[in-house]
């Protein structure tokens, strides 16, 4: 910390050196022991390296002469022994404590700029009760570093209290007992080295290859590279590799004579031979008997393909890897939801936990592939939204917004959430969910701290609506935008506008009858703050001290006194705070009926503050979102979304001049990046061990299984509450991708005889939908949380579960009938 007239305040340091005072440790009066500050840091270090010092002690430095207090300071407990940080109250010249206060500033300078202040302890703010040689153990418990229990039971993030320690010690304990499992399955098995194998097939020439080093009830997993194409292979005019996996049973109890056991594989070419695409598939295998492959080439002229092929022996049948995977996803949902560990955390530990499960079936994955699993595209528009919103928030746009909003809806508090939650379905219809939400939370999070709202309900009901609109539009959901850029789907005639025309009268059907659902589940809900809007002004102010606090990573003694130092604003702020919760009566807020004049006074406090920034970054997100436009129109642009939203934010970072750059990376949600990243690898892990093809594959055989005249509605039913159940626990990305292929196999099949396009809509209006149900069912539901819980404003899995879930039900229930009464009433798109 950098404080002015610093070589005269060392002058006064080495002056009190010069006295010989010693410095003691122990529990003393405050008038007992007097040193140096050049010998309070020296011990400070000694105390941080060996962890054997137990000072308790807080110094006063006045007039050269360091006054170590007794009671400014308490230890902390860390993993074998006690070090104890000491708290610095420096003062220069005269001055009267009783001036000093919980409200006074960190630093602090008088009229003739000869005193210098850094406000630590006022004793006077703590109750004649509260002695601090009355509780060591309270004292402990109160003054940790770090501590969250305090920190989440002062504020209004956490609905509920925490846990008691000894559980959360058990918790910990069994968590870390399955992470020594994992750890030894993981370092067991190593990475799966096959090599690859270049070859070249034409009409002509076939490639063959024998297998020897097949076990019994093994599994087969084939990997193919070459220029392929996704869906159904057209045999009348589309060109195609047939790959044939053969092999030999022998008699045995069950069969008398020797049987040939032939796997087909038909995987289409591109036309234009370009594209290079990885497939695989996995066969199983009768005996250990050799096993016999076979490549051919069905082409319209006697071209040579190159392809890659390898092969993957696997232990673990179909049906046990489907189980692991189950386990592993409940395992993490389980961490979620009783908040055992955080998101991200969770994220990463399913993560490693499928990875693990990967090199036990004989298919762990190297490093190089696992980075690819992620994807980058979706962890750069991520990012650069971040930072594009961190410095649009320094011109107070979001507060001027806020005051709009109130004015608009004259003070009422549901027709403003209705209007808020109307304009982000409408945003989300023509932007990403994500970009909506990231606009979005900080003018409603503002907005609900100037009329003394819970943030919390208002933010969900939005990132509900922002899915809800999303689906409307051909570009405003990820699902949407892979079932339009399948090129199998646009033979079948849905492409862009035809898929918008349909998805969006009924999502404008969904919208509208969704305002009375929400205003029903938030009937008995207290939206206002039970308390004065000083108490939970001073309740966040604690929650963001401590925050900043625990964001110090003390690598030297000056950061290691800043820290000590907002630690101790924190406990100031604590003392008034109790003091506040004895005198105050709770009343519930009523709306505010002279909402004319506070309009007029929120105007003039909350107001643009910096309107030259204001006007470069509207001009950059205004070019970035036109960018986003284009980029869903017009193919001779190259730059992906992650693209745009990174260069935007490099162009605004030039165009603001931000001196002080870390500032900004400090409020890029970097734990909200890592829990996408864990996620993006869990969900592809999951998909090797079979996971989200066995959900497809049994929505095939259930649907096949229905009589003929009741199968196209049965089939809709299916599809759609499948996929929003599905889209509800996994992502619904890698789900959509997976059943585009399933559905247009299953319209294909002559014993079906099923239209394609009732089926995709189904799919589509139930990934989408299906969002709403959990609180990693959506990108926009993980980035909407991470910046509430980075301003103070976190809400639980199971706050947005208890109002999630039960929409999406409700959305899905009014989408489905408009489903069947358009396809099997109307019979459109038969």
């Amino acid at each position: 910390m950098y404080l002015e007239n610093k070589s005269n305040l060392e002058i006064e340091m080495s002056q009190a050196a010069a006295q010989g005072h010693q410095v003691r440790s122990g529990l003393r009066s405050p008038e007992a022991v007097a040193g140096n500050f050049e010998e309070l840091c020296l011990l400070q270090d000694i105390s941080q390296r060996r962890d054997t010092q137990k000072l308790q002690q807080s110094a006063v430095l006045t007039s050269g002469q360091c006054v170590i207090h007794t009671e400014g300071f308490v230890p902390v407990r860390q993993d074998d022994g006690y070090n104890f940080c000491i708290v610095v109250n420096m003062l220069r010249g005269k001055t009267n404590s009783a001036n000093i206060s919980e409200r006074s500033p960190l630093l602090r300078f008088s009229q003739d700029d000869s005193i210098t202040y850094m406000t630590l302890h006022d004793p006077s703010f703590v109750g004649r009760e509260e002695h601090w040689d009355s509780n060591a153990l309270d004292l402990e418990k109160r003054y940790r570093l770090g501590s969250e229990v305090t920190s989440l039971s002062l504020s209004r993030s956490s609905p509920s209290e925490k846990n008691d320690p000894l559980d959360n010690r058990n918790l910990n304990f069994k968590i870390t007992s399955s992470m020594k499992f994992i750890y030894l399955f993981f370092s067991m098995y190593p990475d799966r080295d096959n090599p690859w194998r270049m070859l070249a097939v034409s009409p002509t020439d076939s490639f063959s290859m024998n297998l020897t080093d097949v076990r019994d009830n093994a599994l087969l997993k084939l990997q193919v590279g070459g220029p392929f194409t996704g869906g159904m292979v057209d045999f009348t005019n589309q060109e195609y590799i047939l790959i044939q996996v053969e092999q030999t049973e022998q008699p045995g109890q069950r069969r008398r004579r020797t049987q040939q056991v032939i796997h087909n594989w038909t995987i289409p070419l591109h036309g234009e031979r370009s594209d290079q695409i990885l497939v695989a598939k996995t066969f199983e295998m009768v005996s250990s008997d050799p096993i016999t492959i076979t490549i051919q080439a069905f082409l319209q002229n006697n071209e040579v393909v190159p392809l890659s092929v390898t092969h993957q022996p696997l232990f673990v049948s179909v049906e046990t890897q489907v189980a692991i995977a189950g386990i592993i996803l409940a395992g993490v949902y389980v961490l979620i939801i009783f908040e055992i560990v955080h998101r991200t955390l969770a994220a990463m530990l399913g993560s490693l936990a499928a990875l693990a499960a990967l090199a036990i079936i004989g298919d762990r994955p190297s490093l190089v592939t696992v980075v690819e699993w992620i994807d980058y595209e979706t962890l750069a528009l991520l990012f650069g939204m971040m930072v594009l919103v961190a410095i649009f928030s320094e011109t107070g746009f979001f507060d001027y917004c806020a005051v709009k909003a109130y004015q608009l809806s004259r003070g009422r508090v549901w027709p403003m959430i209705i209007i808020l939650c109307l304009i982000a379905a409408i945003l989300s219809a023509f932007l990403d969910n994500v970009t909506t939400m990231m606009l979005f939370t900080p003018v409603t999070i503002r907005l609900c701290e100037v009329l003394n709202l819970d943030p919390r309900h208002v933010l969900i009901a939005e990132v509900i609506f922002t899915n809800i609109g999303g689906a409307a539009t051909a570009v405003g959901d990820p699902p949407n935008v892979i079932i339009v850029s399948n090129q199998d789907l646009r033979k079948e005639g849905i492409d862009f506008a035809s898929f918008t025309g349909y998805m969006f009268l009924g999502i404008c059907l969904v919208l509208f009858s969704s305002f009375p659902l929400l205003r029903m589940l938030y009937w008995n809900k207290k939206l206002y703050n039970k308390e004065s809007i000083e108490i939970v002004e001073l309740k966040h102010e604690i929650l963001v001290w401590r925050q900043t606090a625990q964001r110090i990573n003390p690598a030297s003694r000056e950061e290691t006194a800043v820290k000590c130092l907002l630690m101790q604003k924190v406990l100031n702020l604590e003392s008034l705070l109790r003091k506040m919760m004895k005198t105050f009566q709770r009343q519930i807020s009523q709306e505010d009926k002279n909402w004319e004049q506070n309009i007029q006074e929120l105007q003039k406090k909350h107001r643009i503050t910096d309107k030259v920034l204001l006007v470069k970054c509207a001009s950059v997100l205004g070019v970035v979102i036109f960018m986003f436009f284009l980029n869903s129109f017009v193919p001779s642009i190259h730059l992906d979304l992650g693209w745009i939203a990174v260069l935007g934010a490099l162009w605004l970072l030039v165009l603001a001049d931000i001196q002080d750059f870390e500032i900004i990376l400090h409020r890029v949600e970097w734990a909200t990046l890592l829990f996408f990243a864990g996620l993006f690898v869990l969900m592809e892990a999951l998909a090797q061990l079979q996971l989200i093809d066995y959900i497809g594959e049994q929505t095939a055989l259930l649907i096949k299984a229905v009589p003929e005249d009741q199968r196209l509605a049965i089939a809709i039913i299916l599809v759609m509450w499948v996929s929003a159940l599905a889209s509800s626990l996994i992502d619904n990305i890698p789900f959509t991708a997976t059943m585009i292929p399933v559905l247009i196999n299953l319209s294909q099949d002559a014993d079906v005889n099923l239209p394609i396009k009732p089926l995709i809509f189904a799919l589509a209006m139930g990934a989408c939908l299906g969002g709403n149900g959990t609180l990693i069912g959506a990108s926009a539901n993980v980035v909407c949380a991470g910046i509430a819980e980075q301003h103070g404003y976190g809400f639980s899995f199971v706050e947005f579960f208890r109002l999630g879930f039960p929409m999406m039900i409700m959305t899905c229930m009014i989408a489905m009938c408009y489903l069947l009464a358009t396809h099997i009433g109307l019979g459109w798109n038969m």
